[in-house]
């Protein structure tokens, strides 16, 4: 099964070129530009992994992922920034985030990181299900 992947980033040109090569890997990419545009899709359609920016104007992604765990709980979210911190990466990880990636990053280490967030969604919607 193919994992439906959101993509949310401000830079239109990185959105528009990331969500190209991820298609070219067989994923189901839908893009996105903003925070509230990820929630309110998040409302309408169900996805396996999210790959966020953190810095995007009027919501960051940090404001972003709070709202997506209350909506989605167990979407992944992988989290790019272009500003690596150790307090950042720490909070990421506190609300719920399943890891984050140095901007610009290898197409292989994203493909790799959201095969692996997929597997865990995976793995524990079917311990929530009491399948596993």
């Amino acid at each position: 099964m193919t994992p439906k992947i959101l993509l949310v980033d401000d830079e239109e040109r990185f959105r528009t070129t990331l969500g190209k090569m991820l298609r070219a890997q067989g994923l189901e990419v839908t893009t996105l530009g903003s925070g509230r545009e990820a929630l309110d899709e998040l409302h309408q359609n169900a996805y396996d992994v999210m790959v966020l920016d953190v810095r995007m104007p009027e919501m960051n992604g940090i404001a972003t992922l709070t709202e997506i765990k209350k909506i989605a709980p167990h979407l992944e979210v992988i989290i790019l920034t272009g500003h690596a911190s150790m307090d950042a990466a720490v909070e990421i990880m506190s609300l719920g985030g399943y890891d984050y990636l140095l901007k610009p990053c290898p197409v292989e280490d994203l493909l790799a990181k959201i095969e692996s967030a997929y597997e865990r969604k995976i793995t524990r919607e079917g311990k929530v299900e009491g399948k596993g």
